[in-house]
């Protein structure tokens, strides 16, 4: 098990490195970005401020699904902090929820060369962090009550 769970804490490692090289590359390969210089593609764009401060999110969710793994390696996945990890991942995955409601509005209520792609890329993000909060709410019942039932067997 302690191989597994070094294993996944690599993979998030590398999702985190990639998604954060994807959001510093990606602006530079914008059609009206191509002959921009670096202070206008990164300071003259709101919507792209906006996507920077909602990735905060993200990567808070992927450092604490981090730290839940290394309590599993530890074998202290049945504690307070597991439970906490939890209930920090479904928090982050709701903020993401919330901040892609909140961008296509934006897309919608602004001229947008693509709405259609924009609204379908918000639709798709915004189903996986609504399937992230609900799969994390449901373990962090199940580990809470496990905490709880543990905890009450030691007073016992």
């Amino acid at each position: 098990m302690r191989s597994s769970t070094i294993f996944l804490q690599i993979v998030i490692v590398l999702i985190g490195i990639g998604a954060l090289a994807l959001m510093l590359w990606e602006p530079h390969l914008e059609g009206r970005n191509a002959h921009a210089t670096l202070f206008q593609v990164y300071f003259n764009d709101p919507f792209l401020a906006y996507a920077y401060i909602a990735s905060i999110s993200f990567f808070a969710a992927l450092y604490q699904a981090f730290k839940l793994l290394g309590y599993a390696r530890q074998d202290r996945i049945f504690s307070q902090a597991s439970v906490k990890a939890l209930r920090t991942i479904k928090f982050c995955a709701m903020a993401i929820v919330g901040f892609v409601a909140l961008g296509e509005i934006f897309i919608l209520f602004t001229d947008s060369d693509d709405r259609a792609g924009g609204v379908a890329i918000g639709l798709v993000i915004a189903f996986g962090s609504s399937v992230i909060a609900a799969t994390a709410t449901v373990f962090e019942r199940i580990l809470q009550d496990a905490v709880d039932k543990i905890g009450s067997d030691l007073t016992a």
